[in-house]
């Protein structure tokens, strides 16, 4: 009973002390056995022992190696009394790792009955047997490293004078230990991820200094708290750029900018940008180039700078093809009667086309020039080409034309394109005239 209550003690005091493993791979083991003699001549009572003692240390592939001791007693027959001790080798195989591992067993061993006469040696071959055995057994844990161990056996002699086969059963604890911890904080180094660090059980032994819940060795910030999605670096400004990537960590940004605003939206980050207030070029420091004439092409790209022109003919004019048209054509001749300046309906319709073409090529400007017949003194006729240029022009500016886009001049009689004497070529003199020369011009005839 001393016995008993003993084993009850050490149980409850191992409640944080798994069973004999990779982890743990040595094992000792102390309990009680309990020895049912087999044959006819025997009685079959169950006789019991203890201690029950052994030492084991896990191989590979849940085998373990081991070796161990017993005593107890046993009453072969009525009235005969005989002292039962035993040493083995055993060789164990687990099923499994986890939880409640059932086992089987087997070995080698020296079973000894003895009468308690004094005899020499410690296994006298009268009263010791060489013992094969085989059984099966479980370890049930209760904690980290202890088990209860339940076995049962059969253990066959061969020697018959004082020998005898039998059963054994045996409950007991073990104690598995072996795995170390460097760094002691309670995650054996088997399993440690950081063995020569103290860390945490529920990151395999790592620290986590910041406290994010990111293990220090999967945290680029081991120091300051930040989120997962930034692999544990924190992010000030919210624009999901890491602060320690972020060239402007205190305002937010975008991740194309490397967490810089971009105020203006011309693709330089607020930073880098000489003008972060007005669209500009990043080759210009994010400043607009220069556009002396105002036509949306930079002067740097602008064959033509100082002249509004157009981006598709590299800021240039384009060429007003419609208007050259027109003034190559017969409908830029404007005829007019004797000595008159008055423009007739057929004399507005030619005017409307070309006020067309110079609102279609505002960069256009023309002349109108004035001619005259022979009749009349050449001073009249003089007058008289000037005043129809003049008519001209004032239609044209009545219909919005600007000034400035129109010129006049007036040849008299000194440039007929027909004969004066005739009255037909007189008629074909009386008129104002578009020609062409370095630049597009109406020209009044």
């Amino acid at each position: 009973m001393k016995l008993i209550k003993s084993l009850i003690i050490v149980l409850f005091l191992s409640l944080n002390l798994n069973a004999q493993t990779s982890e743990n791979p040595w094992a000792i083991a102390v309990g009680a056995d309990l020895i049912n003699l087999q044959g006819d001549d025997v009685n079959s009572g169950l006789n019991f022992g203890a201690p029950a003692l052994s030492l084991s240390r896990y191989l590979t592939s849940g085998l373990s190696v081991g070796v161990r001791y017993g005593l107890g007693a046993a009453e072969p027959q009525d009235n005969v009394d005989r002292d039962y001790s035993y040493l083995d080798g055993v060789l164990r195989f687990n099923f499994s790792e986890e939880n409640t591992i059932p086992y089987l067993f087997g070995g080698y061993g020296l079973s000894r009955f003895a009468d308690g006469m004094d005899k020499e040696g410690m296994f006298p071959s009268g009263e010791s047997g060489r013992t094969i055995f085989g059984g099966i057994g479980v370890d049930i844990p209760i904690s980290d490293q202890v088990n209860i161990n339940v076995s049962t056996s059969y253990r066959g002699t061969q020697e018959t004078n004082d020998s005898y086969n039998h059963l054994q059963h045996i409950i007991g604890l073990s104690y598995n230990f072996g795995a170390g911890d460097a760094d002691g904080d309670g995650v054996s180094d088997k399993k440690d991820e950081c063995p020569d660090v103290p860390g945490l059980k529920e990151f395999n032994g790592c620290p986590d200094t910041d406290g994010d819940g990111i293990p220090d060795k999967d945290d680029k910030c081991p120091e300051e708290a930040g989120s997962k999605e930034l692999q544990g670096c924190p992010d000030s400004d919210g624009d999901g750029v890491a602060d320690a990537d972020d060239a402007c960590p205190n305002e937010a940004g975008s991740v194309e900018m490397n967490g810089c605003p971009d105020s203006d939206g011309d693709g330089v980050a607020d930073n880098m940008d000489r003008c972060p207030d007005v669209a500009g070029d990043a080759a210009n420091g994010g400043c607009p180039f220069t556009d002396s004439d105002g036509d949306g092409v930079p002067d740097k790209d602008d064959n033509c700078p100082n002249e509004v022109g157009t981006a598709s003919n590299n800021g240039c004019p384009d060429e007003p093809t419609d208007l050259v048209s027109f003034i190559n054509g017969e409908n830029s001749r404007i005829l007019f009667g004797a000595s008159s300046s008055k423009l007739d309906s057929s004399d507005m319709e030619k005017i409307d086309k070309l006020k067309s073409l110079l609102d279609q090529y505002p960069t256009s400007s023309i002349s109108i020039e004035g001619h005259a017949s022979s009749d009349g003194s050449e001073a009249y006729n003089q007058k008289l080409s000037e005043r129809r240029a003049d008519a001209v022009k004032a239609a044209l500016i009545e219909k919005g034309i600007s000034e400035d886009r129109l010129s006049t001049v007036g040849y008299g009689e000194n440039k007929p394109i027909e004969s004066n004497g005739t009255a037909k070529g007189r008629s074909m003199n009386r008129r104002v005239q578009i020609n062409r020369s370095t630049q597009i011009n109406l020209m009044q005839k």
